[in-house]
């Protein structure tokens, strides 16, 4: 494993290694020691796991939400997106998920709050108080507020998302990968010369435009799984990567000891954040270079790997190029392609329902 300062580094060579040892494709017919659901599975409530991301991930859940309304779901969430404003501990993906699903969030950003006003942020800009990079609302403000507080009390992250989630009712169990400090750092080189910078500094303030040069899941190694993590995969029927960002979201919650080996136990099925070779929102594919992954549907599933992944879902215009490896590169991966734009909530209950119907499938 290459490491940065002693921490874990994401790197073209690296990446597969520093997400466990095995999650690169190999050939074979997929991962012996699978663990099937229980004899009662059909005829119980299903049982379904995620680990997600921000908006591509909200998104995808409010369909799965509309495709199995009794199904009880569990979301794993990126938390090394966290950061800390204005003394603030701010979860951006936690949050995009929360909003999302409450019926909070702001339908033309796919972040923050709907129908927001930036008057605290505006005074704080008035006293050069902060980053102004990141621009935070009113309402948004409140949240971090709230949660800081309950930090601050000694309260752990997990309980802490718990309680925020009351308010919004998501019809969903939400849980932070980790109760530990990780954050994504970035490693960069430009004027200043070869540095390490918050990964939303990269994101936001320089919109991904210099080069990453690897990815930093720092304090990852000494990390472990959020309570009910764990649990959530060993319990799921099956498990859903939804289309989040396979290196700073997906990737990131992989790197936390645990995750990734028990989700080599169970049935996972991912689908696609690419489509025709671009990233349907954000700023994967900088994400993807970095590491030496080509943006491309077929790429990603082989990144993950058939000792991971069981089943993937690719868009109708992927499917002859994906074809066109998967005897190699994707042997032991089930591949299935289908329209994959999430225009809609119903649109995206047909594509969430297409992943439970493959899961169910290969789980059997």
């Amino acid at each position: 494993m290459i490491k940065l300062n002693g921490l874990p580094v994401m790197t073209g060579k690296s990446a597969g290694k520093s997400w466990g040892p095995s999650l690169r494709a190999r050939t074979g017919t997929g991962r012996p020691g699978r663990r099937r659901p229980g004899p009662d599975w059909q005829t119980r409530r299903m049982r379904i796991t995620l680990l997600a991301g921000g908006v591509g991930g909200a998104r995808f859940l409010r369909g799965l939400r509309r495709a199995a309304p009794d199904a009880e779901i569990t979301v794993i969430g990126n938390t090394g997106d966290d950061i800390s404003l204005f003394g603030l501990h701010v979860c951006p993906d936690l949050d995009t998920v929360m909003y999302t699903l409450g019926g909070g969030i702001s339908e033309e950003q796919g972040w923050g709050r709907a129908d927001e006003t930036y008057a605290v942020q505006s005074e704080l800009t008035a006293y050069g108080a902060g980053p102004d990079w990141f621009r935070l609302g009113d309402r948004d403000f409140a949240t971090h507020i709230a949660r800081t507080s309950m930090l601050h009390a000694g309260l752990p992250l997990s309980l802490v998302t718990r309680q925020l989630c009351d308010r919004w009712q998501l019809g969903v169990t939400l849980l932070p990968m980790t109760d530990d400090d990780v954050q994504t750092h970035v490693v960069i080189d430009d004027e200043a010369g070869r540095r390490t910078v918050h990964f939303q500094e990269w994101w936001v303030r320089l919109h991904a435009k210099i080069p990453a040069l690897s990815f930093v899941a720092s304090g990852a190694e000494d990390a472990v799984p959020a309570p009910g993590v764990l649990q959530a995969i060993e319990e799921a029927d099956f498990v859903l990567l939804p289309p989040s960002n396979p290196v700073v979201s997906i990737g990131i919650i992989l790197t936390i000891p645990g995750i990734a080996e028990a989700l080599r136990t169970k049935t996972v099925v991912g689908v696609s954040p690419v489509i025709g070779g671009a990233p349907v929102r954000g700023m994967a594919d900088a994400c993807l270079a970095a590491i030496g992954v080509k943006t491309s549907a077929a790429a990603i599933a082989a990144h993950y790997g058939a000792d991971l992944l069981d089943g993937w879902l690719v868009d109708s215009a992927d499917a002859g190029p994906v074809r066109a490896v998967e005897a190699t590169e994707l042997a032991g991966i089930t591949v299935r392609a289908l329209p994959l734009f999430m225009t809609d909530v119903p649109v995206t209950a047909m594509i969430a329902q297409a992943a439970i119907d493959l899961a169910s499938e290969l789980a059997r």
